[in-house]
């Protein structure tokens, strides 16, 4: 298991468009894929209905957990795509 902590710094933060980028590359990893906001609530990363769930906003840090065999490549690869969020 693979996990890492990032925060988000965009203005919008994680909304519909990012959100589905996000869950498009989450589906192209043979891991489990979750992220986990502040408050602990965890969701399942290749759902965007759910992602969207968490209230994601600028200043929010998550944390992306993977578990499988590409787990560490899954984790630096969407936590590199949220750390670089464009409006």
């Amino acid at each position: 298991m693979a996990f890492k902590t990032v925060k988000i710094t965009n203005d919008t933060g994680l909304h519909t468009r990012p959100g589905n980028e996000f869950v498009t590359v989450a589906k192209t990893f043979e891991s489990k894929i979750e992220v986990e906001n502040e408050t602990g609530k965890k969701v399942k990363g290749t759902s965007l209905l759910k992602l969207l769930s968490l209230g994601i906003k600028k200043g929010t840090s998550i944390t992306v957990h993977a578990e499988g065999t590409d787990a560490d490549v899954a984790v630096e690869k969407l936590t590199d795509l949220l750390a670089n969020l464009r409006d």
